[in-house]
């Protein structure tokens, strides 16, 4: 920003005016929300827009909650309306938005949230994404109550251009969002396809054949104990404080990266691993470096993600090893690359860990235990390599999308730090 002249760092040809500081309360219209008691709510009715509605600036269908019609005493949501969150038990909520981008009929907000209208709403929503705003909110918050009051509100001051540009900047914006939003549509849709064949291209248990199956395959899967399947590799209790990622002559996979950070499979190569610091304690595990179609599974973890697993690949000359909280196991059987990392993180196989898990706060598997599972697969590697390359091309879009959605949002960001005042 040029301080002494009240303009944006990025503005478009044609504008030079300096941008003017006013209240909010001279630019939008507030209005409130609905309160209704749990008597009130039924299985139709009026739609009432909720802090679980409002997800990356959209209105989305999530606990949707629907009130009688005849205690609704306030105004029903307009295209263009912001509705914004104004309390909620989490502090970083507060502030969370969404634009109206289409007709709603029957909708109106709920008591915690605050309608906004302007006569440049896509302006006003692209202002609220603003690290200023963000300020502003923080300062209104009330000490002991997660909560902006209206008045608090409109008082806020921003800095404000003419009305042409206001337009200009607000579809800029519009136009990005439309298209972050067009790319996590196609990531959701992909990963809840994803989801849907992980049920249903594998066995559910008790069963030897699946509900999907690749044209030109028939007959039932094999099932053995996974103690016949598998063997053990020795894993390390190396710590984070012992890795880094910026050098090292061997890799370590913790428990906590397979747990959040990688996916089913795990390209040695490619990915983000870390390093072990120390090259002494690399040299001395050397008895213990994984292959490709090695599984590493997690071991413990706060909830039932406990035994979320990957199946390592392009290991070529890596020096990798499995770290702490993992049980690291090897093929005794000719497995087809890439189809036991998504079997065994299927929930046909994931199911039978449940009643295995032990502890209250953490939970954890033992190396025993697993040994009693059993695991199911196609007799012919050309039906795994079948199934782990369909799953291989769905994360590879996914990634895709996420990518996408990654670089829009650094943009976004930038223009937001460079287009207001």
């Amino acid at each position: 920003m040029n301080v002494e002249k009240n303009v944006p760092v990025l503005r478009f040809e044609g504008f030079s005016d300096e941008w003017v500081e006013k209240p909010l309360n001279h630019e939008v219209e507030l209005f409130s929300g609905l309160t209704y008691s749990p008597k009130d709510i039924r299985k139709e009715g009026v739609f009432v827009i909720r802090s679980s509605n409002v997800k990356n600036g959209q209105i989305v269908q999530a606990d949707n909650v629907y009130v009688n019609p005849e205690v609704v005493n306030c105004s029903n949501v307009k295209k263009g309306d912001i509705i914004v969150v104004v309390r909620n038990g989490s502090r970083a909520l507060i502030g969370k938005h969404a634009q109206v981008n289409s007709l709603m009929d029957n909708t109106v907000i709920g008591a915690f949230m605050t309608g906004v209208r302007a006569s440049y709403p896509e302006f006003i929503n692209a202002l609220f994404d603003t690290d200023k705003f963000k300020a502003q909110v923080e300062k209104n918050l009330g000490a002991t109550i997660n909560q902006i009051t209206n008045g608090a509100f409109n008082s806020m001051v921003f800095m404000f251009p003419e009305g042409q540009e206001k337009t200009a900047i607000g579809n800029t914006f519009q136009k990005l969002d439309n298209l972050i939003n067009q790319h996590q549509q196609k990531h959701d849709k992909l990963s809840n396809i994803k989801k849907a064949m992980l049920e249903k291209m594998f066995p559910k248990q008790g069963e030897t054949i699946p509900e999907i199956r690749f044209k030109g395959f028939s007959g039932e899967w094999d099932e053995m104990s996974f103690g016949s399947c598998f063997a053990n590799v020795p894993n390390n209790t190396l710590s984070r404080v012992e890795l880094n990622y910026q050098s090292g002559i061997a890799k370590n996979i913790h428990y906590g990266d397979v747990l959040i950070k990688f996916g089913e499979t795990l390209d040695a190569e490619s990915e983000l691993i870390p390093f072990i610091t120390n090259n002494d304690v690399s040299n001395k595990l050397k008895h213990t470096a994984l292959r490709d179609g090695d599984i590493v599974i997690a071991d413990a973890a706060e909830d039932n993600t406990v035994g979320k697993c990957l199946e390592l690949f392009n290991v070529g000359e890596f020096l990798v090893f499995s770290g702490l909280h993992t049980i690291a196991v090897r093929p005794t059987l000719p497995f087809a690359l890439k189809y036991l990392g998504y079997y065994l993180n299927s929930v046909s196989y994931h199911d039978q860990l449940l009643s295995l898990m032990q502890g209250t706060k953490v939970l954890s598997i033992s190396k025993t235990a697993i040994q009693n599972t059993y695991v199911v697969f196609p007799k012919t590697e050309k039906e795994q390599a079948a199934i782990g390359n369909y799953f291989q091309k769905l994360d590879a879009l996914i990634n895709q999308h996420q990518q996408q959605i990654t670089k829009l949002n650094n943009i976004k960001q930038a223009c937001l730090s460079k287009m207001f005042v």
